[in-house]
């Protein structure tokens, strides 16, 4: 099996990856798939059934919102999220729904009543993972066409029922150059080869695209990435969803430019580009799933105090270090689960910590032990990190805790790199161990919205 880094970091739309980027997805597949097969001209009703953590707190991930979209053809990449919502309005009140309509061109137009065809189940799941949902299309009749069952797996990657039991996300058996499934195999080959992890990873990308493809795409990736800081870094107002948080980070801007001397505070930069970009996640507009959206502002955050704050800085850096961030993500991807409904936080923030170390150290000239330190170190002080979204928005303790994160990543790089890389607890080991808390951790704790701040706000 073989994970790209673009499966890794991908362009897409908030709150949610897995909640949002996922069942759009999954939605979009669906309706692909009713063309594919000959259906699309017989379908006139879908029903869209969610389970487990996407029925828990899919109204506060926009989860509805984005199987609309999906059913409709857009995808999380392309949609405009600028105008998403009236897309959404536009189905709510006229009743109907253009099936991929956005894909095609010409739309098949069937009615659609949300409240009895788009149900989510607070409190039942389905058998595989947290996060599943079945779609279903009937004839004229009331006879069925179609239906399919799909899991959103953490980082908007999506499995139908036929890869269930198979293996966490799709197979891909593309053969790598230098093929490697755990943290002792990636620092073998780097021994081995004599190349940086970077350069290992990017002899691996090269089974998909050139190295000119993959550099452009991962630069558009870093473009993106800016784009969002900039934005959420000069909108201000309420973000939606009823608790009433107050967007931070544009005032914090201006007021951090206004004392000068950006160096002195370059923690304090870190924590308010993280903010700024979660704070547009769950605005719902344009941000990099790095991996997961809930955890998408540390790796552009580190990034940024990369380029702004260390010299000699320049795009190959950003190259590398989204190389380096990606193999570390991988190993998490492969051997645990970067699912917030899964394992809690710690796989999505602890997981991207982890990732923007390990990329920051490899920049800051670290050897391939002391990236794989600066990794361990970075979801080692994230081990048990619960994930209790109040009211199911990814808002609370969320855009925080990105900013948190992200300067803990920081730390943890130039902490490697004050040692020599030997260490006492391996990635590997710390990797096998957030698994394990995860599956020891309550359920409500999981992205359900039932535990934790999540119900404990209400005393406050």
């Amino acid at each position: 099996m073989a994970i790209s880094v673009f499966d890794l970091f991908s362009i897409g739309i908030g709150p949610s990856s897995s909640h949002t980027v996922g069942p759009m997805r999954a939605a979009r597949m669906f309706a692909g798939r009713l063309k594919k097969d000959g259906l699309l001209a017989q379908t006139v009703s879908v029903r869209a059934e969610l389970f487990g953590s996407l029925g828990a707190t899919g109204h506060g991930h926009g989860t509805p919102k984005a199987v609309l979209l999906g059913l409709e053809g857009h995808s999380p990449r392309t949609v405009d999220v600028e105008t998403a919502d009236d897309e959404v309005a536009r189905i709510r009140t006229t009743g109907r729904l253009r099936l991929l309509g956005a894909e095609i061109g010409t739309a098949h137009e069937i009615d659609f009543d949300e409240s009895s065809q788009l149900i989510l189940h607070r409190r039942r799941s389905l058998p595989y993972h947290a996060n599943g949902m079945t779609l279903f299309a009937y004839d004229a009749t009331g006879a069925p066409l179609l239906e399919k069952t799909y899991y959103s797996v953490g980082g908007g990657f999506v499995v139908d029922e036929d890869a269930v039991g198979e293996d966490r996300i799709k197979l891909d058996d593309t053969v790598l150059t230098h093929p490697f499934r755990t943290g002792d195999e990636l620092l073998r080959l780097s021994r081995e080869t004599g190349l940086s992890i970077s350069a290992l990873m990017l002899e691996n990308e090269k089974a998909w695209r050139t190295e000119e493809e993959i550099r452009t795409g991962l630069l558009e990736i870093w473009r993106v990435m800016q784009g969002c800081v900039d934005r959420g870094m000069s909108r201000e107002g309420i973000l939606p969803g009823g608790l009433k948080v107050r967007r931070r980070a544009a005032n914090a801007a201006r007021a951090l430019r206004s004392e000068g001397d950006a160096a002195a505070r370059a923690m304090e930069w870190v924590t308010l580009y993280a903010m700024a970009v979660n704070e547009e996640n769950a605005d719902g507009g344009r941000v990099v799933t790095a991996p997961t959206n809930g955890a998408a502002g540390i790796i552009p955050a580190v990034l940024h105090y990369y380029v702004n704050f260390v010299p000699g800085a320049d795009e190959d850096g950003v190259v590398r270090f989204l190389l380096a961030a990606g193999a570390i993500g991988m190993l998490f991807k492969e051997n645990a689960s970067i699912s917030g409904a899964e394992v809690g936080c710690q796989g999505e923030v602890g997981s991207a910590c982890s990732m923007a170390a390990g990329g920051l150290a490899e920049v800051l000239g670290g050897t391939p032990e002391q990236v794989e330190n600066a990794a361990e170190i970075g979801m080692e002080h994230n081990l048990g990190l619960t994930c209790d979204p109040v009211g199911g928005l990814v808002q609370i303790p969320c855009i925080e805790r990105n900013g948190m994160a992200a300067v803990k990543a920081v730390t943890a790089a130039r902490m490697s790199l004050r040692g020599d890389g030997r260490h006492h607890v391996s990635l590997d080991k710390v990797i096998k161990t957030m698994k394990e808390t995860g599956a020891d951790m309550s359920v409500k704790y999981k992205e359900t919205a039932r535990g934790g701040l999540a119900v404990n706000i209400i005393e406050c």
